[in-house]
């Protein structure tokens, strides 16, 4: 990791604590799990959104190890109207994990989603929310966040989710091709998942949530 990088980290770290959420910062992928095991008590309700971050740090894996009462939305045989009850016990689980789709420098938190089940989760509801990830989610400020998710997350999480979406065949968002596109510009596919656009800055409940920063690239 370069000393510019570093001091990205330092500065987003310090930031996000002025906004009254609690940063860590660890090395490697690796280091993430025995981290993640200090804010999560055994026998504690849990739940997540979708990422690609917790599943490379065995986040995922952790959950679902027995330990915990995972509410899994991802079961073999489960029905749409499961999903849904899952998604509404989420509010009132001890520990929601999820990543962000960016980070800013000074604090805040970008994130984008199209069932919503996952920015809302994270604004209320879950006592406390722990979000990890990769320094490529580093971003400078708000209008770098957008650009980001048209450009490098929408279009590959859009494939996984096999979404039929501009962005996911032509590899950035739509609103792109305009001259001065708004925030929410994109495409009118019944598979969009660019529908709610989500700032959190500074927070009334001191730590709820934290962010843990990892030294490697992870996730979209």
């Amino acid at each position: 990791m370069t000393n510019e990088m570093k001091q990205r980290i330092e500065k987003t770290m310090e930031n996000l604590r002025k906004n009254k959420m609690k940063p860590f910062f660890v090395e490697t992928k690796e280091d993430v799990l025995p981290l993640v095991r200090t804010l999560v008590n055994e026998g504690d309700t849990v739940s997540n959104g979708g990422s690609m971050t917790l599943k490379e740090t065995g986040v995922m894996d952790e959950l679902k190890s027995g330990r915990y009462n995972y509410l899994d939305r991802a079961r073999e045989g489960i029905t749409r109207e499961e999903v849904e009850e899952v998604y509404r016990e989420t509010y009132k689980a001890d520990v929601y994990f999820a990543s962000s789709n960016a980070v800013t420098e000074s604090g805040y938190l970008y994130n984008v989603d199209g069932n919503s089940n996952r920015v809302s989760a994270i604004l209320y509801g879950p006592k406390s929310v722990v979000l990890v990830c990769g320094c490529n989610k580093i971003v400078k400020d708000i209008d770098e966040a957008v650009e980001r998710v048209k450009k490098v997350a929408a279009p590959p999480n859009s494939k996984r989710l096999d979404c039929k979406t501009y962005c996911a065949e032509k590899g950035e968002c739509m609103s792109l091709t305009k001259e001065n596109p708004e925030l929410c510009d994109g495409c009118h596919g019944a598979g969009r998942i660019c529908c709610n656009f989500v700032i959190c800055a500074q927070q009334r409940h001191v730590d709820r949530i934290k962010v843990i920063l990892v030294g490697e690239e992870l996730g979209f």
